[in-house]
């Protein structure tokens, strides 16, 4: 195996990948006295200029205190100068690293004797994966291709990332992803899972961070790492703001006909997203609107399977899905800057999706001579999610020194209705069933954080409860096919307090980050006595969740860094929810209450190399899970039905080696591409799905490497025209008792500054030649399953935004 990866790391070595990340800047404040009396020195000059040529970079006075302040410092080598009337005049070398946003350099002393000043250093934290490594930032602007669309369809594009049309999203093969809002968890995308992002339209969204490695300061969940969604929000003076309109239409031509006697696939499938960002400032008050209405049209699943038993019987099917979706989203607030050391925030977010789903799914013989059952389904779904936070923020005087107290409260309303046709050789029967799902969450939190000479402390606690009471309610028709016992009511409830401390330290070589969460979990699912299978269960646990992170610098242009972190991935509600989901009428799914939390180790060493017109990062990573949650497939004979219950399938473990790599061939060209190689690997395991009676699974060790490849070229063309290429090559990949296939894409974008900047047209197709298809694999105990998805991912869209 190690080997293996050697061999892997040394020919990726030289290949290129993809990364468009944000850089921001540090602030340098410290404190002026006399040496003699320890008096503060007010209106002291201080200039900041290079090492290397002593230029003017900035200066500024000390006020009545003494304090002074720097803001916007890139990283370097700098001097300090500093001088008085009265007093010797000061110089002193200082480094501008790359971990802390506010660092305090400390107590300047003057004197009449001059002496030389010891060195200190002083660091800053930047968004790009060239300083920590732990995290990249993406402008969402930037990605021309999937301008128009959903969240979802613009993470596909990012380093790492890949997606399904399912709202499913992987970082590095793994499908365990903590999905933020503003760098806090909502019902908006779900806790714990990913619902939801496909229905974000991305013309809301000012930019996105994948965090691989996220330090002890965020929740324990999410092995894989953490993808945090960052809303529009304009802080300049006056009144100013952004509208946009964007349309487009998808699935143009059919990629597999249907199978007979079914109604038609969608075709021609309308997308509309107009969006509105709002902003007024003046004096003490920053109040911002986002606003954005998404309506698509889409062939949602067109999927094709072939089922083999053991005895010989073949079952040919289809699921065919034509989905109708609105969505709108707002959301509002202000910013209160009560003085200079105090802000008050307050925002609300209000979301409503309103879901239509029209489903055919025919089941025909072998030769498909003979339909044996044709299953009609009609969902009304509606969505209602309302969030709303307040936040405050004390800043004392030493610049950087913070204390942050928050509140987040998040209702989710989940309407959900269905109505079945089951149509039979013999007879025709009607059945339905209602769910009612409310979903309340509250979280209190406080974070403080103080620069030091040589890095900064931060440390806080956290408190989460969550609330969801469900009720689902089945209404058989003639002969009905539905487990009706299996309905009724269950509550899901959970407390979860954490604290959670953090120390970072910067040298001119040495970096390190050492931090400590501890949570406590207390989860209780109570499910209606009557149930026929499952009863009441949870669980509680107290556990420490360490990350460390060390660095050292080789020089300016390199770097390599050492990551540590143990993270938890606990079951979501919908992963134990009692009730089985019809949407498939022969592979059903359902929750298992006896399920746990799986923990993970991960490993990861990083390297960067900083270019002149680019950069190279690679990342050699190991995650170790325990209890890794999945779904497992069983049938019970002599049914043909095959029941799919999420477990805790034991042992598994994921490495491989990441590769960023960008260059600016010149004003015009410029071209990055990301190579992502892991290898998954199950250990053996057994395990028993209780519904709808005992069935027993068991699994040989499995192994499987893996990798995707995207390539991204940016042509800057004259007359403010900008045009982008990205190509997509997911290499076949091992999922829960089988494979998923290849699947390869090409989007494209073109994009022109219009009206003096103030306007942008842009036009981009994902998928421009219809080539994505998802081919799946499965081995059950007594079955096979082979199947085929050509889902709608070919989209064509054009549009329009104006900045005032």
């Amino acid at each position: 195996m190690r080997i293996k990866i050697s061999l892997i790391f040394s020919l990726l070595i030289c290949t290129v990948s993809m990364l468009q990340a944000q850089t921001s800047s540090v602030t340098v404040s410290g404190m002026i006295k006399g040496k003699a009396d320890k008096t503060a020195l007010p209106f002291v000059n201080i200039v900041l200029k290079t090492e290397k040529d002593s230029a003017f970079v900035t200066g500024t006075v000390s006020n009545e205190e003494g304090r002074f302040t720097l803001t916007n410092i890139k990283s370097g080598n700098y001097v300090l100068q500093f001088s008085y009337t009265g007093f010797a005049s000061k110089s002193q070398s200082i480094l501008v690293g790359s971990l802390s946003s506010f660092l305090d350099i400390g107590t300047i002393e003057l004197q009449q004797d001059s002496k030389q000043l010891q060195e200190v250093v002083v660091s800053s934290k930047q968004d790009d994966v060239s300083n920590k490594m732990d995290k990249k930032t993406y402008s969402v602007a930037a990605n021309i291709s999937q301008s128009g669309g959903s969240v979802l369809q613009t993470l596909k594009n990012l380093p790492g990332v890949t997606t399904s049309q399912e709202g499913k999203v992987e970082l590095r093969g793994s499908d365990k992803v903590a999905i933020l809002i503003d760098g806090k968890q909502t019902a908006l995308t779900g806790f714990g899972s990913q619902t939801g992002l496909d229905n974000i339209p991305a013309s809301a969204i000012e930019r996105i961070e994948i965090i691989n490695n996220p330090s002890a300061k965020y929740d324990a969940n999410g092995n894989a790492g953490i993808i945090n969604i960052i809303y529009k929000k304009n802080k300049q003076q006056g009144f100013n703001g952004k509208v946009g309109f964007t349309t487009g239409v998808g699935a143009l031509w059919q990629k597999k006909e249907n199978l007979p006697t079914i109604r038609p696939q969608y075709q021609a499938t309308p997308k509309i997203n107009p969006s509105l960002s709002l902003n007024y400032r003046k004096n003490k008050i920053n109040a911002f609107l986002q606003a954005d209405w998404l309506y698509t049209e889409t062939l949602n699943k067109n999927e094709f399977v072939t089922r083999t038993f053991d005895d010989g019987t073949i079952i040919n099917q289809q699921t065919k899905r034509n989905r109708n979706t609105h969505f709108v989203t707002t959301k509002a607030g202000i910013d209160w800057n009560i003085n200079n050391q105090n802000t008050l925030t307050i925002s609300g977010l209000f979301g409503i999706e309103k879901i239509i789903d029209r489903g055919d799914q025919p089941f025909f013989n072998k030769d498909y001579s003979n339909r044996l059952r044709l299953w009609q389904f009609l969902e009304d779904e509606l969505k209602t999610t309302a969030v709303a936070s307040a936040a405050y923020q004390h800043k004392f005087k030493q610049a950087g020194h913070l204390l942050n107290i928050g509140f987040n409260y998040t209702f989710h309303r989940e309407d959900e209705k269905y109505n079945f046709v089951n149509t039979l050789p013999t007879y025709t029967g009607l059945d339905s069933f209602k769910l009612l799902s409310d979903e309340h969450v509250a979280d209190f939190n406080i974070d403080y954080v103080k620069p030091l000479k040589h890095g900064r402390i931060e440390g806080g606690i956290k408190f989460r409860y969550r609330d969801i009471p469900t009720n689902m309610q089945f209404k058989p028709g003639f002969n009905s096919p539905l487990d009706t016992n299996a309905g009724g009511a269950a509550t899901y409830t959970e407390i979860i307090p954490a604290v959670y401390g953090n120390y970072v330290y910067e040298s001119k070589k040495i970096e390190a980050e050492i931090g400590l969460r501890v949570e406590y979990v207390d989860l209780q699912y109570k499910v209606n006595p009557n149930h026929n299978t499952y009863k009441s269960d949870g669980y509680n646990y107290t556990q420490p969740f360490p990350n460390v992170r060390l660095a050292y610098k080789i020089n300016d242009q390199n770097k390599i860094s050492l990551f540590y972190n143990r993270r938890v991935d606990r079951p979501n509600e919908v992963d134990i929810r009692i009730f089985p989901k019809y949407d498939d009428a022969e592979i059903i799914k359902v929750g298992n209450p006896a399920l746990r939390p799986q923990f993970t180790n991960s490993y990861e060493l990083g390297y960067k190399n900083t270019m002149k017109k680019g950069y190279f990062y690679s990342a050699l990573y190991h995650r170790s899970t325990e209890g890794t949650i999945t779904r497992i497939a069983t049938q019970v004979p002599p049914s043909t039905l095959i029941y799919t219950v999420f477990q805790n399938a034991g042992h598994s473990s994921n490495t491989g080696v990441e590769m960023v790599f960008q260059h600016d061939f010149s004003k015009a060209v410029s071209f990055n591409t990301n190579v992502n190689v892991y290898q998954n690997s199950i250990d053996a395991f057994t395990v028993e799905n209780k519904y709808p009676v005992p069935s027993i699974y068991t699994a040989t060790k499995e192994r499987f490497t893996s990798g995707n490849i995207k390539l991204n070229g940016i042509f800057h063309l004259p007359k403010q025209i900008d045009i982008q290429v990205t190509s997509i090559y997911l290499a076949p990949d091992i999922i829960p008792q089988g494979k998923i296939g290849t699947r390869f894409s090409v989007d494209m974008g073109i994009k022109k500054q219009i009206q003096k900047s103030k306007g942008e047209l842009f036009f981009n197709a994902s998928d421009i030649f219809n080539t994505l298809k998802i081919k799946k694999e499965l081995n059950g105990n007594g079955f096979k399953l082979t199947s085929t998805d050509y889902y709608e991912t070919q989209v064509f869209r054009l549009g329009y935004s104006y900045k005032f």
